[in-house]
């Protein structure tokens, strides 16, 4: 589990096709002297596992799974692309962003770019946006944002500054695409109250349950 709070960026080395998976190096700034191999690290969003870390620290191996390379951006990656990274939360952490699992939903698309004061505001398309309200939480590329707007199946987010030098997120162009993952709070609850009525979610469901 992560939080989505990008710890650097790195850059892919090398990609190597391997009987459906892809095995991806990439190098990195990241302090990777407690990382091991079998360790959970999110690259862009999604949740890999280490299979080598080279004896520098400075590099690490993951495979990507074809499940995976279905739903996620990475399976357009290509070497001298950089990917934000994010070793598997601690417990005695603070939790700076929300829970991020690394098990992207989607891939969105930058609909919308432009500067906001001393920030940006990026507007992004889904496939649904069943699970996005504003002001709660999405992680685009594993970084966690708060959602200002939604509608439909579009919604906003504003990039600081400091979100912005760290990710890189404000360098992707219209029509770019993004790893989403929505705030599994929602996955959970609809998953929770479905089917208790035959219309699915009630008002009078959501107070058996504790909701309202």
């Amino acid at each position: 589990m992560f939080t989505g709070i990008i710890e650097a960026r790195g850059e892919i080395v090398s990609t190597e096709p391997r009987g459906g998976f892809v095995s991806l190096r990439i190098v990195s700034d990241l302090d990777l002297s407690d990382l091991r191999v079998g360790d959970s690290i999110s690259v862009d969003g999604a949740c890999l596992t280490a299979t080598k870390v080279e004896a520098d620290r400075r590099a690490f191996s993951a495979d990507v799974s074809p499940e995976t390379l279905g739903v996620t951006t990475l399976a357009r990656a290509r070497p001298g692309a950089k990917v934000n990274l994010e070793k598997a939360m601690r417990l005695d952490s603070r939790l700076g962003g929300h829970l991020v699992l690394g098990h992207v939903d989607c891939v969105g698309r930058v609909i919308e770019q432009r500067a906001s004061g001393n920030g940006f505001l990026m507007g992004f398309s889904v496939d649904s946006g069943r699970y996005l309200i504003e002001k709660g939480s999405v992680a685009i590329d594993g970084i966690s944002l708060t959602v200002n707007t939604v509608d439909g199946n579009r919604f906003q987010v504003m990039i600081i500054p400091h979100t912005a030098a760290l990710t890189g997120l404000t360098e992707k162009k219209i029509n770019d695409k993004v790893n989403v993952e929505f705030d599994l709070i929602g996955k959970y609850v609809e998953k929770l109250v479905s089917g208790k009525t035959e219309s699915g979610i009630s008002e009078r469901t959501l107070k058996e349950y504790g909701f309202m």
